[in-house]
């Protein structure tokens, strides 16, 4: 029990050490991708350069994975974040973006651990589908006026590393579910809920 346990939170601190602080969300240093390489690197690093999409992205394959409620759902929220890159290129304006980034970390977070990731799909759903919106809306911006060959490799890259994370954790769940105590998601939600405050006090407060 403690060793799926120390794996399922193991592989969540993990994947939030690889990155650096949420404001650092371009793997070209602000510049535009030109090529299908770099487009490629830069779809690939967003999420994980930006420490509020990675936590999200985890806490969306921990609930499908310790609930139950199938691969699809971290699924469900990378097709919503490449729809919002498309609406970004597409000039259409999403309000108070970063701020709903934060502010769904911060739900995301206090929801797992409350013990909602047993609440369902009925829950689940909608929060994924509008928070990817507005995390893919972010994405957006680091690929606006692109060339098509770094926008396709980019947009590949978001889908690809997005989908790997958030299955990889909600397989890693699900295994353990039935060993697992029920405190493992809701300590992961508390790490996830941090990051949110922090990603949140960062729109809010001044720099």
């Amino acid at each position: 029990m403690l060793r799926q346990t120390s794996r399922l939170l193991t592989a969540t601190a993990a994947f939030s050490l690889t990155a650096t602080a949420a404001q650092a969300h371009h793997a070209m240093d602000g510049m535009l991708p030109s090529t299908m390489a770099q487009g490629l690197l830069s779809g690939l690093a967003h999420p994980v350069i930006g420490l509020d999409h990675l936590a999200f992205i985890l806490a969306a394959g921990i609930v499908a994975g310790a609930a139950g409620l199938g691969l699809w759902l971290p699924i469900l929220f990378v097709a919503a974040s490449i729809g919002g890159v498309v609406l970004h290129l597409q000039a259409f304006d999403l309000p108070l973006v970063e701020l709903v980034v934060a502010a769904s970390v911060v739900l995301a977070g206090v929801l797992l651990a409350r013990g909602g990731a047993h609440a369902g799909r009925s829950l689940w759903l909608p929060i994924l589908a509008v928070a990817g919106l507005f995390h893919g809306y972010a994405y957006g911006e680091s690929i606006v006026g692109a060339e098509p060959t770094a926008l396709w490799a980019y947009l590949a890259g978001l889908a690809a590393v997005q989908s790997a994370i958030g299955v990889g954790v909600a397989l890693l769940a699900s295994r353990s579910h039935w060993t697992m105590p029920a405190l493992a998601p809701r300590l992961a939600g508390a790490a996830v809920f941090g990051i949110g405050i922090s990603a949140l006090a960062g729109q809010l407060i001044p720099g």
